[in-house]
């Protein structure tokens, strides 16, 4: 019958491992956690993909400058409610949005807009593509400001 590995090594003081002062402790395998990334263990940080040192760029917290905005898609859904909460006016057949009551500083063009749906929209700045459809609509575009679309 053959001896399992633990009775074979009772009383051998080293249990298969050479010398006593091997296999001792953090030492024999370069230290615990997260020792010698960028030194003995580089190889292995390179693999998993960890960078060393500063990287990127932090903008200045004064340049940052946040906008509030809403999709035409978004607008299209909440637009007779704006109008049933007086925050929006019908005139004739268009809805009339005013974005300055709604604490809105540009309209973006993600989203779709009714066919039947025409929105007379009032706001500092609209994207290109937002422009196009409410334009496509039959809707129409105010810029309350000189700003030409970003």
């Amino acid at each position: 019958m053959v001896k399992d590995k633990t009775s074979k090594y009772r009383g051998s003081r080293t249990c298969g491992g050479g010398n006593a002062k091997k296999r001792r402790g953090g030492g024999s395998k370069g230290g615990r956690g997260n020792a010698g990334p960028f030194k003995h263990h580089f190889v292995r940080t390179i693999l998993k993909g960890v960078r060393r040192g500063k990287y990127g760029f932090k903008r200045p917290p004064a340049v940052i400058e946040e906008k509030n905005t809403i999709n035409v898609g978004k607008l299209d859904e909440i637009a007779q409610n704006l109008v049933f909460r007086g925050l929006a006016t019908e005139e004739g057949s268009f809805i009339k949005v005013d974005m300055k009551n709604l604490g809105i500083d540009k309209v973006l063009g993600s989203g779709s807009i009714r066919k039947n749906r025409k929105l007379r929209i009032t706001s500092k700045a609209f994207s290109v593509k937002a422009v196009e459809k409410i334009e496509e609509s039959g809707g129409e575009v105010i810029f309350a400001e000189a700003n030409m679309p970003e």
